[in-house]
């Protein structure tokens, strides 16, 4: 994390002073994510700013931007995914509060304690950007039909002799 960014905020503080945080993480240090990349080069520029909106609902704004290296599944080689996210994040103190805010809030349940990481905030908006294929920008879809051969052609099919016998049985 960077040098003067503190490892905990206080959530609440951080609103009533209407303050915001900026930061970089090297990938290694994101290591729930680490899983779903090919390798930790690299790192993620982030900003974190708390203030409360007209309707007095606080919240925290993220704004992340990184390039992830992924696998292509496709092609199998590396390639790197641009990220660039911007999620509003609504403070709340327990779930029953989640119903009352406004569209385009995600919901953020913030412990007893007020004290939220922001390493664990910007990794967690990253995995949910991971997508569950990677397939690399430009990459050609392998879509190719498969004719059968003689031999296989020829051969009886599994199912053959049930359709026989459900034919005997309908006469």
């Amino acid at each position: 994390m960077s040098a003067n960014l503190p490892e905990l905020l206080d959530a609440w503080r951080m609103v009533a002073a209407r303050r915001g945080v900026e930061g970089r993480l090297p990938l290694s240090a994101l290591t729930r994510l680490r899983e779903s990349l090919v390798d930790t080069e690299g790192e993620v520029r982030f900003a974190l700013d708390f203030d409360r909106d007209a309707l007095q609902v606080p919240y925290v704004e993220l704004r992340i931007e990184t390039e992830l290296p992924l696998e292509c599944q496709r092609s199998l080689e590396r390639f790197l995914l641009p990220v660039k996210i911007v999620q509003r994040l609504g403070l709340i103190r327990d779930e029953a509060e989640e119903a009352s805010l406004p569209p385009g809030y995600e919901p953020l349940l913030v412990p007893e304690d007020g004290q939220l990481r922001a390493a664990d905030l910007v990794e967690d908006e990253l995995i949910l950007a991971v997508p569950v294929v990677p397939v690399a920008p430009g990459s050609q879809a392998v879509e190719r039909e498969w004719k059968a051969d003689q031999a296989e052609a020829g051969r009886a099919h599994p199912f053959a002799a049930l359709a026989q016998l459900k034919k005997k049985s309908g006469d």
